[in-house]
């Protein structure tokens, strides 16, 4: 099977309604940037593909930063005067400040609020927020549960640990022809957050899947890391693997209903920038495209000026651009399967591309060939399926001179890319184009 059949595979498998599911199953893990979260999403998604997980020891230097103490929780709730439980954590795990240090105390209501953190514009909602790096312990609750706070006594209680542990990734990679690298990254860091984290683990988790299957000219490399200290960590344990990264994308937000989204890479011309742009031009959807900037998920470490790698980002929804991000709104029903699968065709699309998208040398480029006496001009024109193709086995020949891929082609002659590459193909039959090597 070749790479632009797997779309059918994508329909014909329900890989939506699986994708959905692994959603489901995944979403009530309490996740972190480290820590038996993050081990247990990782274990689930080897029953899928078999990951190679890494475990890197608190403390380790990785550039300018330093692995963390790893951060377990097991339970956590505050008690009113009557111990009755008015949050508990085993209702949503959004509820606990992440990264919280241990805490059991008694307080007043004074002191309570200094530790509470609310959304007054959506006050059924529960926030989503962290302290990796500034210890402390916190709750996040519904604005309507904390209008009803009263002035009393609170016991809080947080059971949770930060010991030297480790910080743990999963790794799949998928040997091709060539042992140049597309490489394809999703944070695993987030608690019950169903777009923001585990639409692009499970995106990733099924084009793992998929391409597995497959005979590829490039070498694929999936990374399920926490955010931002992972991809910090893995470029400085893998400098010497970078130079072999051609392409690369981190996929998030995958499964809700906004238009596709695509940041470019810094170098805002690669190639992958351009393929992203040719394919959501050709889906006839909707889409947005964006200039690089420093800030968002993993893109900004991959594009940092020291690797500045070809890697843009492909969403759906633009983080912190919709009123459910970092919220309990962002749950089950806020991502579809056919969100999903439609994210997945996408993306095999541009990876399609990728594979084929070659760069030739016309072997007769002295003038134009002779192209009637090879078959390749029908005698009687007129249709104009024949033209368009004849006109791209012109163009075809013409840019080949070894500076111009067929993306190029396609491009500059406006004739799509597949009737482009047929023509190509056609030309290496009868011996006037040569594939220029990698």
């Amino acid at each position: 099977m070749e790479l632009s059949g797997l779309k059918n595979e994508v329909i014909k498998n329900r890989s939506g309604d699986k994708m959905y599911n692994l959603i489901r199953r995944l979403y009530p893990i309490p996740r972190s940037i480290t820590g038996d979260g993050v081990r247990k999403t990782l274990d689930i998604i080897s029953g899928i593909n078999p990951l190679t997980i890494h475990e890197v020891p608190r403390g380790t230097k990785v550039f300018d930063w330093e692995i963390p103490p790893e951060w377990n929780i097991k339970d956590a709730w505050i008690k009113n005067s009557r111990g009755e439980k008015i949050v508990d954590f085993g209702k949503s795990n959004l509820h606990v400040l992440n990264y919280s240090v241990p805490v059991k105390k008694k307080v007043n209501l004074k002191e309570l609020k200094e530790h509470l953190f609310t959304l007054p514009d959506y006050p059924d909602w529960i926030p989503y927020r962290t302290s990796y790096h500034n210890p402390d312990w916190g709750f996040c609750m519904t604005y309507n549960q904390f209008k009803e706070l009263k002035e009393e006594e609170y016991e809080v209680f947080i059971d949770s640990t930060l010991e030297p542990g480790h910080l743990t990734y999963g790794e799949y990679f998928i040997q091709g022809k060539s042992n140049d690298e597309v490489l394809i990254s999703c944070h695993i860091c987030h608690p019950s957050l169903s777009d923001d984290n585990l639409s692009g683990i499970v995106v990733s988790t099924y084009l793992a899947l998929l391409l597995g299957k497959l005979k590829l000219q490039y070498s694929y490399r999936f990374l399920f890391i926490p955010g931002t200290i992972g991809s910090i960590m893995w470029l400085s344990r893998n400098e010497d693997k970078t130079n072999r990264i051609k392409h690369g994308l981190v996929l998030t937000l995958l499964g809700d209903k906004e238009k596709f989204h695509y940041k470019r890479s810094r170098k805002g011309n690669a190639e992958i920038d351009r393929i992203a742009e040719y394919i959501l031009k050709q889906s006839g959807e909707e889409y947005g495209l964006m200039d690089f900037y420093p800030y968002g998920y993993d893109e900004r470490q991959y594009c940092s000026p020291g690797f500045n790698l070809p890697v843009g980002r492909l969403s759906r929804a633009v983080h912190g651009k919709f009123p459910e991000y970092h919220t309990s709104a962002d749950n089950m029903e806020f991502v579809h399967p056919e969100k999903l699968a439609g994210s997945l065709s996408l993306i095999l699309d541009i990876f399609n591309l990728i594979e084929s998208n070659k760069t030739y040398l016309n072997l007769n480029p002295k003038c134009e060939p002779q192209l009637g006496k090879r078959g390749l001009f029908k005698k009687i024109g007129g249709q104009k399926e024949t033209e368009e193709y004849q006109m791209a086995l012109l163009w075809v020949l013409n840019m080949s001179d070894g500076a111009n891929s067929l993306l190029d082609i396609a491009i500059k002659s406006k004739i799509d890319f597949g009737m482009i590459k047929t023509a190509a193909n056609s030309l290496v039959k009868v011996n006037l184009l040569k594939e220029k090597p990698l």
